[in-house]
């Protein structure tokens, strides 16, 4: 085993800088937030999932049901469910969701249901869509250059 001393003030001051940056990725996660409610605020625009797949449309008896005054579009009510939608940056992780708890009867489906996916490609096994993680990718690159 080789070990090697730098004793540089400049290194040991970036790497300080550099370590520092890394244990807390609060700017890392709050760009990951941001850009992924803005992608799950943009699939109730053209009504489709993760996948760019479509949801599927009303039952006739939602549609029958469905309030003269509301939105008149899936998933979208009276924007209910569009306005609890948030994000929750730290230093290690970040947490996107809906302060509604029947957003999951959405995410998954029920019996009577489809699920009319928003925020991840498959619910289960919690994977996001593939332009998902490039986009998350992109945000960790451009962290990752920002530090220089």
């Amino acid at each position: 085993m080789l070990t090697v001393t730098i004793d540089s003030t400049a290194v040991t001051d970036v790497l300080a800088k550099i370590q520092r940056r890394l244990s807390d990725l609060s700017p890392a996660m709050e760009g990951i937030g941001q850009e992924m409610v803005g992608r799950v605020s943009g699939r109730f625009e053209t009504q489709t999932d993760p996948s760019g797949t479509p949801w599927a449309p009303w039952a006739p008896s939602t549609a029958a049901s469905y309030p003269d005054d509301g939105n008149g579009a899936v998933l979208d009510r009276y924007g209910d469910l569009l306005d609890k939608l948030n994000h929750q940056a730290g230093k290690t992780s970040v947490r996107i969701g809906f302060g509604a708890p029947y957003s999951t009867y959405h995410e998954w489906g029920t019996k009577t249901m489809p699920r009319r996916g928003l925020l991840t490609d498959d619910p289960d096994s919690g994977t996001l869509s593939p332009d998902d993680e490039a986009a998350v990718l992109v945000v960790l690159t451009d962290y990752l250059e920002s530090l220089g």
